[in-house]
């Protein structure tokens, strides 16, 4: 079949990998929101997120009502949201957000990422200063014009518009409008978004670097070899890094 064939397949097996790590990534979500804030998402804006994140990737209904379920459950246990930062090698800073019912073990975990990969774990603060935390939405882009949204949501806190595009589990692009907002400004901009029944595909509260470091050929393989065993992890939620 060839090296085309091989090629195609090697995508569509790293985009399984993906949708199956969004979906545990979600269900957790999902599970920390019953948790904190009961199983009624028209009470709940976190579980209310979780759940728009979940339709965002495609995750099936029965999973989603499976998580709620199992959240609402005494028998389920809690889990703690730990952040971790450190540096890999050639100055690149990172920030780990993890999701765990095993502090211990992700700890060693991510400890041991960092030694193997030439980094180091550091410090509360070690890291964290470089990233700024904003909001960021994802928004179908079918039926928008990115100038007049702006002029709509520019009040409730929108600091940033533009466009954006990705592939989606079948290797279909996909366009977005995605909306930037302040870390204080996330509430207000989701009830926004809401209120205006916009097709919000993803709302996340990110880690943004302040500056970037570029690195090519073998210094730039190491520091992502050492960004994808943090993602592969099933306890960690999310990677920021300084990598440009």
């Amino acid at each position: 079949m060839g090296r085309a064939f091989e090629f195609r397949k090697g995508r569509k097996m790293k985009r399984w990998d993906r949708m199956s790590k969004d979906f545990t990534r979600i269900g957790r979500e999902i599970v920390i929101a019953v948790k904190e804030g009961g199983a009624n998402p028209d009470t709940n804006s976190r579980l209310r997120t979780a759940m728009q994140n979940a339709k965002g990737v495609n995750m099936p209904k029965d999973r989603v009502e499976a998580a709620i379920k199992r959240a609402s459950s005494k028998e389920e246990g809690n889990y703690t949201e730990v952040v971790y930062e450190g540096y890999a090698p050639h100055g690149v800073a990172i920030v780990v957000e993890t999701a765990t019912d095993n502090p211990t073990r992700t700890v060693a975990n991510v400890r041991m990422y960092f030694n193997r990969g030439n980094g180091a774990l550091g410090t509360a603060g070690s890291s964290d200063f470089t990233f700024t935390r904003k909001g960021v939405f994802k928004l179908a882009a079918e039926g928008l014009d990115r100038d007049e949204l702006e002029l709509e949501l520019i009040d409730f806190g929108a600091d940033d518009i533009y466009e954006d595009s990705e592939e989606d589990e079948h290797g279909n692009e996909k366009h977005y409008i995605v909306v930037e907002t302040a870390f204080s400004d996330f509430g207000q901009m989701q009830k926004a978004l809401e209120q205006k029944q916009l097709n919000v595909i993803s709302a996340q509260l990110q880690r943004i670097p302040n500056t970037t470091v570029h690195l090519e050929g073998d210094e730039l393989e190491e520091v992502m070899n050492l960004i994808e065993k943090f993602e592969e992890d099933d306890d960690v939620q999310a990677v920021y890094h300084t990598l440009g």
